[in-house]
């Protein structure tokens, strides 16, 4: 019987833990009774389920412990933000390092003052929607929780460094961003663990963007190759906003992202850029809903990845535009190289379309590496180590070149090549 097929082992160790902590504000206390209630009814997802098809998750939840503490320690990251950088380490709230720019508050959730924390921290993803969506809720006593004030304007990115360093224990850190109107603002959060921590990370993050506002949210995803990691993310846009998701996944045994975006707003436009790199026997995992409500909204996904060895891929999209939402114009695109025999990816868009004034398309490709332009790129003096390396970087740099922030683009160039070096040198491509 796979971990998957178990029906409430996973509920075992983790109901044991204390539920509430009685310090807690009372609309925190109530999210987590929330997480309790819903947590008694569900148990491990399955592949049967369309929402985790194509993927066996390999463990059972109920054989790690919740991390009750941590001790936050610096992650060797490209970029630590001079504005205002947060560590959670083991699901633990860090101290804010470096001044913050007028109009910003930005750290612990369950400490600040801001009045609209209570709704918004933990409003994204519902309790029930599976069993680690209610661990989440039910367990994660504090979070992240940046604040950005209208008409602010800030250039540099803010900072969070999440890492697991603890065998054995599930980690619960969130984000929630709450970006008022005409705001220019963006995040940088970085996942990373030692290759030796087999732990379990359910991370949420969550961000609310005002009107005439542009918030970029970029993740660079580097567990290590023990470390099985869940993240939920989750986006709202008012009239006119702009958001920017970016995704680089090297990392984790399993790694997912769920994504959600609602378009509420008339005229918001939502970005997602992303590039990942399995190797070995990891699976990558992505899921991205965007529900286009408002008129004239805009979106484009843009996804390319590469798998060798025996490591599995997902991509599966739904762009849904509701009945009212005419004018819309969304775009999916997800292209994958296969490097070697035993690696595989599912690509599957969809689209859902309610209205009769849109334009809306979806493309997904995948394949080896062109032979044609090995032989072009040997004709030219390279051996083929050297041409299925220059392939692979500017296959990646379609998607690289668009990552915010150009001071860890050179970074996540280096980290690419590292990956196809490597299998390489290990003949497994």
């Amino acid at each position: 019987m796979s971990a998957s097929d178990s029906p409430r082992r996973h509920v075992v160790s983790l109901k044991s833990h204390p539920p509430i902590d009685p310090t807690l504000p009372t609309w925190l206390a109530d999210l987590q009774q929330s997480g309790v209630a819903a947590l008694a009814d569900l148990s491990m997802p399955s592949a049967k389920q369309e929402e985790w098809r194509y993927v066996d998750l390999r463990f059972d939840i109920g054989s790690f412990d919740l991390a009750t503490s941590g001790v936050p320690s610096a992650l060797d990251v490209p970029f630590r933000s001079a504005r205002g950088a947060l560590a959670i380490t083991d699901g633990a709230m860090g101290e804010l390092v470096s001044d913050l720019p007028n109009g910003v508050v930005f750290g612990s959730a369950r400490n600040t003052t801001e009045p609209c924390v209570s709704g918004k921290f933990g409003s994204g993803v519902p309790a029930d929607r599976d069993v680690f969506a209610a661990i989440h809720r039910a367990f994660a006593g504090d979070g992240a929780f940046l604040h950005i004030s209208s008409g602010t304007a800030v250039e540099e990115p803010f900072t969070v460094e999440i890492s697991a360093t603890r065998s054995g224990t599930v980690s619960l850190p969130h984000l929630t961003v709450v970006v008022e109107d005409n705001v220019e603002a963006s995040a940088i959060v970085y996942f990373a663990s030692h290759e030796e921590v087999d732990a379990v990370v359910l991370s949420q993050l969550e961000v609310s963007i005002g009107k005439n506002s542009h918030f970029k949210l970029t993740v660079v995803q580097q567990w290590g190759d023990k470390t099985r990691a869940i993240a939920d993310v989750f986006y709202t846009l008012d009239d006119n906003a702009t958001g920017t998701f970016t995704e680089i996944g090297l990392g984790g045994v399993y790694s997912r992202v769920r994504f959600d975006a609602d378009l509420i707003g008339n005229g918001s436009h939502m970005e997602i850029i992303g590039a990942y790199f399995g190797d070995r026997d990891q699976v990558l995992d992505y899921r991205y809903f965007l529900d286009h409500v408002g008129v004239g909204t805009t979106s484009n996904i843009f996804l390319k990845g590469a798998v060798e060895d025996d490591a599995e891929s997902v991509f599966t999209g739904l762009i849904r535009i509701e009945e009212g939402a005419q004018k819309t114009n969304a775009h999916q695109t997800n292209r994958n190289l296969i490097l070697s025999d035993g690696a595989s990816a599912q690509s599957v868009p969809n689209l859902e379309i309610l209205a009769n004034d849109v334009r809306c398309g979806h493309g997904s490709t995948m394949g080896p590496l062109d032979k044609d332009q090995r032989y072009y790129l040997m004709s030219r003096g390279l051996d083929k180590a050297q041409a299925d390396r220059l392939q692979v970087k500017g296959f990646f740099e379609e998607a690289l070149v668009k990552v915010p922030h150009g001071n860890i683009r050179d970074e996540l160039r280096l980290a690419v090549n590292k990956k196809f070096v490597a299998a390489q040198s290990e003949g497994r491509v």
